[in-house]
């Protein structure tokens, strides 16, 4: 049995919470039209009754007036909804009932209030039976009016309405069978009251202009309060029965009865087939729709979009369907030329799942329809358009429950076979079309990221492209020199300090060649040298000798123009720039190259007296890739040198005329300069 305390501390929260709950409906409800103030004060006097049995208990003499004003209150409702109703002639039913009412909260008040035992006992007697009897009558009105009520609002109301007599009536049989007043039950009559309140609560708000929907989620917790209140209810019903009937046995009948009740409890909420089973029939019979969508599709996106632990995409989608249907694992099927092979699982061996077959024909059906395919119904019997498709390897699969097809663009992505959940069930309408909007939208997050892959893939055969032309120009300007050098060793061979030049020569080429070929390799990141003071007048006179033997190169300026920037990229600029220089300018004609500061700035100038540039083709195509008024030029030698000016914080400048030659300017920032702003 409950502890005094413990009933004590049910009645107190209980009643108060239930008066609050039909104080605020009345409140609710008064602001509604004219025809609601009935309905009004009778929630009015159930909060003040609630308040009473809070505050004073159960017993009292105000506690039984105001239970009285109560149901006079609800009987007065009815009156008047069987009045709209046009049932006129239960007025004398009402009148009789109302007087029974009456007179047993009265009899009963003043059994309360009087100080002789007996005739109090006699009192209370009386006004138990007349109780009874009044709730008995008012249920048996309850239904009537139920039964013809036309609206859905007048039978909401009456289911409530019941529940209170039908709990009243409870109460008073087993204070009149016993003897004594069951403490536990009414303790318990607090929750049953706010439940009511609940019932007219949902009812009053589907009325209202601006109706309050309750989500499902919050839908499920109450009916889950409700059940595990009426657990206790039952718990202390019994016990208390127990404890008055099982006479010297009653503690070892009790300790029985709370031991079996709570292991069968217990077994049932541990097994995943009854949870499921429960979850079924509540999502059958209490809703509407079987899926709460705004739910499930907030849940299937954050699966398919949060990578919190770890899993691969392919994972995450066979988790965000599988979980719609609560099966617990899955192998995603993708299409390995025209054939489904497993590529993923999630809580599933995909080794062990027996898809892979020799023919296209499940992929091309799959692809061609887009249907989800239900196993167990082609294992019965059913689905003859499907049955030829499916492998016979995987309907022998037992675990293997149903087929969400992946569609995309025309296409198929590939397909997802769900392991049998649970609780096996047929699939229904709205089981295919959330799998069909849910398979859609996982093929689309996969083709996003197969295409991610694909473009991931080009753009590494861009890069190894690019960095191949930019190779190839280097090459070509080496193949260049070489050929010059042979043609003057047919001339100069016999000169020894020739033939030194040329090992030399040879050796810089070739230790250039090792270089663009290992720049190739996509294991090696591009060279990016830190800044450093680079003088350029001793560079430029380096390069310039590399080319004594093809073309000669005439350095001057100032030894002082040091400029801050990558040595690697410096050289390489100047190098494109003085070859281009030299395959500009006729045979013999020297190819200037001038160093000098200006201001901030140091500037190495690069000038040919060949043919020169219009300035149309300054202007629109000499900084372009893969342009060229040479007839075997490649067009990438001033692209790549102006971009690696650029990354050094510097710029490439170019003046021509047509038939007076071309000067480009590399201009870098000096040491001083930057020395200064440090």
């Amino acid at each position: 049995m409950l502890a005094s305390g413990a009933i004590d501390l049910l009645t107190l929260w209980g009643h108060s919470l239930a008066a609050l709950l039909f104080a605020a409906l009345a409140a609710w409800t008064w602001r509604q039209p004219r025809r609601r103030r009935g309905l009004a004060t009778a929630l009015a006097l159930t909060a003040l009754w609630a308040l009473a049995v809070a505050g004073l208990g159960s017993g009292d003499g105000v506690t039984r007036l105001a239970e009285t004003l109560r149901n006079l209150g609800w009987l007065a409702f009815l009156w008047r909804a069987e009045q709209a109703g046009a049932q006129r002639s239960r007025t004398v039913f009402y009148a009789v009932l109302a007087s029974i009412v009456v007179a047993g909260g009265a009899i009963g008040s003043a059994g309360a209030m009087i100080r002789d035992p007996a005739m109090a006992r006699a009192l209370v007697d009386a006004g138990v039976v007349l109780r009874l009897l009044a709730s008995v009558a008012a249920l048996v009105l309850v239904q009537h009016v139920h039964a013809r009520a036309t609206g859905a609002s007048l039978r909401a109301a009456t289911l409530g309405i019941a529940a209170m007599w039908l709990v009243d009536a409870n109460i008073l049989t087993l204070a009149w069978a016993t003897g004594s007043w069951p403490d536990a039950i009414l303790a318990m009559r607090g929750a049953v009251m706010v439940v009511v309140a609940a019932v007219f609560a949902a009812d009053l708000q589907r009325q209202d202009d601006r109706p309050i929907q309750l989500s499902r989620a919050v839908a499920v917790q109450s009916l889950s309060l409700l059940a595990v209140l009426s657990y206790f209810a039952i718990f202390a019903s019994v016990t208390e029965g127990l404890a008055i009937m099982g006479g010297t046995h009653a503690r070892v009948l009790q300790t029985a009865f709370v031991f079996g009740s709570t292991a069968a409890l217990l077994a049932v909420l541990a097994s995943p087939a009854a949870r499921a089973w429960l979850r079924v029939k509540a999502m059958k019979h209490l809703f509407r729709h079987r899926y709460d969508y705004r739910a499930e599709w907030m849940r299937f996106t954050e699966t398919l979009g949060h990578r919190a632990d770890g899993d691969a995409l392919d994972a995450r989608v066979i988790r965000a369907i599988a979980e719609l249907l609560d099966a617990p694992g899955g192998v995603l099927l993708t299409l390995s030329g025209d054939t489904l092979v497993p590529a993923a699982e999630w809580r599933w061996d995909a080794a062990a799942m027996p898809v892979q077959v020799g023919d296209d024909l499940l992929a091309r059906h799959l692809g061609a329809t887009g249907r989800v395919i239900e196993l167990d119904a082609i294992r019965a019997g059913g689905a003859p358009a499907d049955a030829d498709t499916i492998p016979a390897a995987l309907l022998d699969c037992a675990e293997a429950w149903a087929i969400v097809p992946l569609p995309h663009g025309g296409g198929l992505v590939g397909a997802i076979v769900l392991a049998r959940p649970p609780l096996p069930r047929a699939l229904d309408w709205e089981d295919f079309d959330l799998l069909k909007v849910a398979g859609r939208q996982a093929a689309s997050s996969l083709a996003e990221q197969q295409a991610q892959a694909r473009l991931v893939e080009a753009e590494r055969f861009d890069e190894f492209n690019r960095r191949f032309a930019f190779i190839l120009h280097d090459i070509k300007n080496l193949v260049s020199q070489l050929s010059l050098v042979a043609r003057n060793a047919e001339r100069h061979a016999d000169n020894p300090a020739f033939r030194a030049d040329m090992v030399a020569t040879l050796n810089e080429s070739a230790g250039r060649m090792t270089e663009l070929v290992a720049r190739l390799s996509q294991d090696r990141a591009p060279r990016t040298d830190a800044p450093r003071a680079v003088p350029l007048l001793g560079l430029a006179e380096t390069l310039a000798g590399e080319r004594r033997l093809t073309h000669p190169v005439v350095v001057t300026g100032d030894p002082a123009a040091i400029a801050l920037a990558d040595s690697a990229g410096t050289t390489q600029v100047l190098r494109h720039l003085i070859q281009n220089a030299i395959e500009a300018s006729p045979p013999g004609e020297p190819v200037g190259v001038a160093v000098r500061i200006e201001g901030p700035r140091v500037v190495a100038e690069v000038i040919d007296r060949g043919c020169g540039m219009s300035a149309a083709f300054m202007r629109d195509r000499l900084f372009k890739p893969f342009v060229s008024t040479k007839p075997a030029g490649f067009g990438i030698g001033t692209y790549e040198a102006r971009a690696i000016a650029a990354a050094m914080g510097g710029a490439i400048e170019v003046s021509s005329r047509e038939g007076e030659g071309s000067r480009f300017r590399l201009i870098l920032p000096s040491v001083s300069s930057m020395e200064r702003a440090a």
